[in-house]
């Protein structure tokens, strides 16, 4: 880009995946603010569980120096909806055409295993080509169990997963997503 007195300029934007995933994060944190609002639903973001080693003192207050992560994260977000346990991972890929599945962990996998055994409602919500698919614990583990492939196809999270459409309020409303297919016997 030339500017005045014919100085270039050029300016270079480092590919950084560091933070793909906060606009999804932040739009699930503000559904969830609203369900909680209107008593609807009250579910978390989870925090990282980390210790503290060093700490230093300035005019600020406590500044950490070095940290560890204590064990392990499970999901993502977690809470009571409709008076049943609920908990979720939301990912975000750049990829077109399969969801790697490098980015669930094997201790994510086991925690989801527990979570079904023990009747509650766990799911993904995976956003993709810009569509956000929600994709139930079940149907992501019998993925698992009958494929041998490191990804998940698009064309199964097209067929297994149902789409959350964008709104006003609340920005992503997974729980009506979530009542279609864990409270069907209900709404009758």
């Amino acid at each position: 880009m030339k500017y005045p007195n014919q100085i270039n300029k050029t300016y270079h934007n480092p590919l950084s995946y560091k933070n793909r995933g906060m606009d999804l994060e932040n739009e699930l944190n503000e559904s969830n603010q609203y369900y909680r609002d209107i008593d609807k639903a009250y579910i978390y973001k989870k925090p990282t569980p980390i210790g503290v080693a060093e700490v230093s003192y300035s005019n600020k207050g406590k500044v950490i120096e070095r940290g560890f992560f204590k064990e392990p994260s499970t999901l993502d977000y977690n809470g009571l909806y409709r008076g049943k346990y609920i908990e979720y991972e939301a990912k975000v890929t750049e990829n077109k055409t399969a969801f790697p599945l490098a980015n669930i962990h094997p201790h994510q996998i086991i925690h989801i295993k527990n979570i079904l055994r023990h009747q509650g409602i766990v799911f993904l919500i995976i956003k993709m080509n810009k569509v956000v698919y929600l994709l139930t614990g079940e149907d992501f583990i019998q993925f698992l169990n009958q494929s041998t492939r490191k990804s998940i196809p698009y064309t199964y999270l097209q067929e297994k997963g149902k789409i959350i459409p964008y709104h006003y309020n609340p920005t992503l409303d997974y729980l009506k997503v979530v009542d279609q297919i864990y409270f069907k016997e209900e709404r009758k």
